[in-house]
């Protein structure tokens, strides 16, 4: 069986990850001041804050439609035998349960959708181990039982400059902003039961990162090999100096960058900044081999 994988464009997967693996991508766009923009075709995020900055309301986000669902989808079963399309968490975008719609209506071609739970970088992790799999004879069920074991050891943590951003965007309580506010805290975010809730409250970015990398101590110390993603929102510099100490403290993981774009910067803002992991399927397969080989 010949798999198609499918990701959306917030995996933020580079253009070379996607020729490379032949990665297919769905985009979202961003609505700013009334004109819809595909992010990273019609819209980059250099230019994207350029115009945020000088606005007084929020841009809002939209999903793929379902004629552009069909249309990607028809012209893969050209080559396909089956799809399995990779999205971010349902719990903040309806992207996932428009793709279930579009694979019920579709007969030419089997459509397996799957609910990331997350986005971004930890969203694109799935999107290449499918890629690499598929390349390898894996079948559907193969690749959705990896999906299975990965979930057990995905984390991602992140904190925002400024809380109104999600809050706004429907996407955090009221509550948390407040508490935010009034404490001047920096809390730690991440993903549970699809949603963007609070980990924990921490008093500044430095004790909040300090907090992420102790929390990436606390999984090395079962033992597994990691691949680690750094994620910034027009963060660069800071990301850089932020990585540089990582690589230097845990030189047995594996550290890679990523970005948050258009369609989730509109929700965090600039100066977001996050790290996700996960079990370094790579580096487990190099010794399932190197064990057979003997």
């Amino acid at each position: 069986m010949k798999i198609a994988i499918v990701t959306d464009s917030t995996s933020y997967l580079t253009e070379k990850q996607y020729e490379q693996h032949s990665i297919y991508k769905l985009p979202l766009s961003v609505v700013v001041d009334n004109t819809a923009y595909v992010e990273e075709v019609d819209i980059g995020n250099e230019e994207f804050f350029k115009k945020i900055n000088s606005m007084e309301a929020l841009p809002t986000s939209s999903q793929p439609t379902t004629g552009q669902i069909i249309t990607l989808f028809d012209e893969l079963a050209k080559d396909y035998d089956a799809i399995i399309s990779i999205h971010l968490s349902s719990g903040i975008s309806g992207t996932y349960d428009n793709v279930v719609s579009v694979a019920t209506m579709m007969g030419n071609i089997a459509i397996y959708p799957f609910d990331s739970e997350l986005s971004c970088a930890a969203q694109g992790y799935y999107a290449l181990e499918a890629a690499r799999l598929a390349e390898n004879g894996c079948t559907v069920e193969e690749i959705f039982q990896v999906f299975s074991n990965m979930r057990k050891t995905m984390k991602a943590y992140f904190l925002v400059d400024d809380l109104n951003h999600l809050v706004r965007g429907g996407r955090l309580s009221n509550g948390s902003a407040l508490i935010g506010s009034l404490l001047k805290i920096k809390p730690i975010l991440f993903f549970e039961n699809k949603q963007i809730v609070v980990f924990e409250k921490i008093r500044t970015t430095k004790k909040a990162l300090k907090r992420i990398e102790q929390l990436l101590t606390e999984d090395l110390s079962v033992g597994y090999p990691i691949v680690a993603t750094i994620i910034q929102c027009n963060a660069e510099e800071q990301a850089a100096i932020w990585g540089k100490q990582l690589k230097e403290n845990y030189p047995t993981v594996r550290f890679e960058t990523s970005y948050f774009g258009p369609v989730i910067g509109t929700h965090l803002g600039e100066g977001a900044l996050g790290m996700t992991w996960v079990e370094d399927q790579t580096k487990i397969e190099t010794v399932l081999i190197k064990k057979q080989s003997r």
